[in-house]
């Protein structure tokens, strides 16, 4: 079955090649660690025998396991903990946050590239970040005597159907894992459905509920001064294709009652900045590009283009409303955590599968509001005619109680790490004191 399985996924690279190398020409992408990715173990990882290896496949869940390293680091200091990322922009936060040594590119998923890694760290745990089951890493892995916990496990709607068809496949690989910590009760029902087993299955929580609110940034400051003239600040962040237009409408119904609001507009793919600008000057709003801003501006009435990238989370504590996007366009939603720390009213759209179970918590809770694309101006309007702000400030106060409530999986899920590593050593420890040789 893996034979079949690395032929198919040779295959299908060989057939795929030629849009891969275009994506990279023409914008650069993937080109990035492609040697890492290939298995090139980099020469900063240096000694690591015996550590610990996290893999997080992009900036969500490197923020998602950013407070699981840390307390792995402090719960175990004999041991490194290295990180592994798949996309560029995982990799460059990871790099802040865990050090440059301790951070690469996750290889590809060929024997080839996978054990030149697994020679050079030797694992002693894989803990792999939501929904990481890559057949040959895992069967690998498990070969060269690593314990293997998911963690923050999810199954969304999206890929449950493909699980379920080659269930049998799940079934063998899911059944290598020695660990699963489930975000949700519902994630915990499908990862049993896919393949795993029922008995190596718990809920421990969603550790995106336990990341903190990033450090003050020098450009939250400068905006919050040169937008002091501004009446109200609505924060659009993470948006998608054909999300742009609804917004820029709406904006354009509030400025008609409150003509000194400021929108600032994020869209979630960099590659998208400069199209995005191109709609804004079609819709005659004025508009100011984020990193043009020289910070002795006073802005009012128009939108602000986020073109940077590290901002958004820090930016929406500037927001009246917040608007977490990719969920007016079929995108599945993005996280409406954010926006949520900090007390912030915040808005979705119809299409939030990928946050499924979060968002049913702030729904249940109130803490919450959908809209619809044509109703988008009417409950921006809501919100920003309430006088004194009581509705927005009790929509907030909502959200920011449902994110102290959910905090603590990042306890439980080093507790649940812990005693899996413990289980490890003491069953290597048992021939020696038994006076076995090797």
């Amino acid at each position: 079955m893996y034979f079949l399985y690395s032929v198919l996924l040779a295959l299908a690279v060989v057939l795929t090649a030629p849009w891969w190398l275009a994506r990279m020409l023409a914008q650069g992408k993937y080109r990035a660690g492609l040697g890492e990715r290939l298995g090139r173990v980099p020469a900063r990882l240096g000694a690591a025998q015996g550590c610990i290896w996290v893999h997080a496949v992009s900036v969500g869940e490197v923020l998602a396991v950013s407070g699981l390293v840390a307390g792995l680091r402090e719960r175990f200091p004999d041991r490194r903990v290295v990180v592994s990322t798949t996309t560029a922009t995982g990799q460059k936060l990871a790099r802040e946050r865990f050090g440059e040594n301790n951070v690469f590119y996750y290889p590809a998923d060929f024997g080839f590239a996978i054990r030149p890694y697994l020679r050079a760290l030797r694992p002693d745990l894989v803990v792999l970040a939501e929904s990481e089951f890559w057949p040959n890493f895992v069967l690998l892995a498990r070969r060269g005597g690593a314990r293997i916990a998911v963690v923050n496990a999810r199954v969304s709607d999206r890929s449950l159907p493909r699980y379920l068809r080659l269930r049998a496949l799940w079934r063998r690989v899911l059944g290598d894992l020695d660990l699963f910590l489930a975000q949700s009760d519902e994630d915990a029902r499908r990862l049993v459905a896919i393949g795993a087993p029922a008995a190596r299955v718990s809920v421990a929580g969603n550790l995106k509920f336990d990341v903190q609110p990033p450090e003050l940034l020098p450009a939250v400051e400068m905006l919050r001064r040169i937008l002091q003239s501004a009446t109200a600040v609505v924060v659009c962040g993470s948006t998608a294709e054909g999300e742009e237009p609804i917004v820029l409408r709406a904006f354009s119904a509030v400025l008609e009652k409150h003509p000194r609001t400021v929108l600032i507009l994020a869209p979630r793919r960099p590659e998208r900045f400069d199209a995005v600008a191109e709609l804004i000057t079609a819709s005659g709003l004025k508009f100011w590009r984020r990193s043009q801003l020289a910070g002795n501006e006073s802005l009012s009435g128009g939108v602000v283009l986020l073109d940077t990238i590290g901002e958004l989370a820090a930016l929406y504590s500037l927001a009246a409303v917040a608007f977490v996007g990719g969920s007016l366009a079929p995108r599945g939603g993005h996280n409406i955590l954010e926006p949520a720390q900090y007390g912030i009213a915040t808005l979705v759209g119809p299409h939030t599968e990928n946050f499924r179970d979060i968002i049913g918590i702030f729904e249940r809770a109130g803490a919450v509001r959908r809209i619809s694309p044509g109703g988008f101006a009417g409950e921006l309007l809501r919100l920003l005619n309430d006088a004194d702000g009581g509705a927005r400030q009790e929509l907030g106060r909502r959200a920011a109680e449902v994110v102290r409530q959910q905090r603590g999986a990042t306890e439980r899920t080093i507790a649940a790490l812990a005693s899996l590593l413990a289980g490890r050593q003491a069953r290597e420890a048992v021939p020696n004191a038994l006076g076995s040789t090797p």
